[in-house]
């Protein structure tokens, strides 16, 4: 890369710390706030599941957001400062908000539809509306500071990445100080450390480069908004594959945030800072357990291009939804005897799990589609799966959290073993039905062509 090709340092500097405290914002509570919940003077077991939900509404109502206000009428800079300091005091204030709520008998007959009814019920509850109103100014941030990246960065193939990795260390460092406060995953003080950060988030925008809507004066239209025109995409039978299978394989990843750290904590297999490994008398904490998930992540990013290069599209993705089924499984066989490599092991296939699965079809999206409507299916690939995936799976694993427990207690290797049976089909029917060698078509697609050129 030539010295002309690569981007001013001080605008690399720039851009990685906005990247760093964004997502240090968010893992200073996403993952320890069951820890909070779950105390008993609080004692909200009940919403884990509509806590878990708000992010993947969000998620689906962004685009909407971006693609009538935030793309059109302000830089992109405003934006991000008043969706961060907006987010910023309402999760400050979530911990005032929280109060003791009790579900309503749910018979096991009924366990699924029930969630969709006790979800209406918690939206009504001030601590999950607080949540929700959070995250639906954070979520459209994830797309902004992308988009102002790739708008400074003179490489972003391959600045991007060294840019972004930032934000992985980020969620590391929210997760590892939530670790060191006194009350660990149950101190209010995640919300407040998150809302402070986002709030000094929204004022650092305002200094970053200018950068004025990208969509000023064009008229946009509901179709682009939604990524209607993407949908001709489905012509092509590999990527209808890829759709359906990166939906479905969203539903269980949905129970790893909401309740790995429950269970790693009910194990006791927890990680003690500064000097213990493992401490089996509660002292540990379980958030800092999990942050071991996104170092493997940034590991295997590292390694990505090299496996990449020797298995192709077809068996990244194979392997990513692998990887779900094993961590699953070593969670359900872990369960009866607290066994700590398994459940370890389990959390370090999360760099597998999200860098082989989404990057790799984030690449296979940017391959398959033609420039004219590339940002309108990468959008509709985060709805599908952040969104209503997500959304449906924190649905689904709330109702099995019900149909697993007994007297009050859960059997976690029942709880784990559904969606590691329910990933392995996932995954078996995706390797059977993902042959993306057939001969080149020629799709039409507004003003380019899809060509079902060969990616495995």
């Amino acid at each position: 890369m030539n010295a002309t090709d690569r981007t001013d340092p001080s605008v690399m500097l720039r851009l990685s710390i906005m990247m760093f405290f964004q997502f240090f914002t968010w893992g200073a509570w996403y993952v320890s706030a069951t820890g909070f919940m779950l105390r008993e003077d609080i004692s909200m077991d009940g919403l884990v599941f509509a806590v878990y939900s708000v992010g993947p509404l969000a998620a689906i109502f962004s685009p909407f957001f971006l693609g009538l206000i935030a793309d059109r009428y302000m830089p992109t800079q405003v934006t991000l400062a008043i969706l961060l300091v907006i987010g910023g005091l309402l999760i400050a204030i979530a911990p005032s908000m929280a109060a003791p709520f009790a579900v309503r008998d749910v018979s096991h007959q009924h366990w699924l539809l029930g969630r969709f009814s006790t979800l209406w019920q918690s939206l009504h509850q001030p601590f999950v509306l607080t949540l929700l109103g959070h995250m639906l100014c954070f979520m459209p941030t994830i797309a902004l500071t992308a988009s102002l990246s790739f708008k400074h960065l003179k490489n972003p193939e391959k600045e991007f990445p060294v840019v972004r990795v930032l934000g992985t260390i980020g969620w590391i460092c929210g997760n590892v100080v939530i670790s060191m406060l006194p009350g660990k995953d149950e101190s209010a003080t995640q919300f407040y450390l998150a809302g402070g950060c986002a709030l000094g988030l929204g004022i650092y925008c305002l200094t970053l480069p200018h950068t004025p809507p990208p969509m000023k004066g064009k008229r946009v239209t509901f179709a682009e908004i939604i990524g209607l025109d993407s949908l001709r995409l489905f012509r092509s039978p590999s990527y209808t594959v890829f759709i359906i299978a990166s939906f479905l394989i969203c539903i269980p990843l949905a129970g790893y945030f909401a309740y790995a750290r429950s269970y790693v904590d009910a194990s006791g297999v927890v990680f003690n800072l500064p000097y213990k490994i493992f401490d089996y008398v509660g002292n540990g904490s379980a958030t800092f357990t999990m942050s071991f998930g996104q170092v493997s992540e940034i590991f295997f990013m590292l390694v990505m291009p090299l496996c990449f290069a020797r298995l192709g599209v077809k068996w990244m993705l194979a392997v990513g939804m692998g990887a779900w089924v094993l961590r699953y499984g070593l969670f359900a066989m872990a369960a009866n005897h607290q066994i700590g490599w398994m459940i370890i092991g389990g959390i370090l296939l999360h760099g597998i799990c999200y860098d082989f699965f989404f990057v790799t079809g984030m690449i296979y999206v940017n391959k398959k589609t033609p420039a004219a409507i590339r940002s309108q299916a990468q959008g509709f690939l985060v709805l599908v799966t952040q969104g209503l995936g997500m959304f449906v799976g924190a649905q689904v694993f709330g109702g099995l959290e019900v149909f697993q427990t007994t007297d009050g207690v859960l059997d976690w290797q029942g709880f784990w073993m559904y969606p590691a049976i329910f990933a392995a089909f996932v995954m078996f029917g995706f390797i059977l039905l993902f042959w993306d060698k057939a001969p080149t078509v020629d799709i039409e697609v507004g003003e380019g062509e899809l060509a079902d050129a060969p990616a495995s």
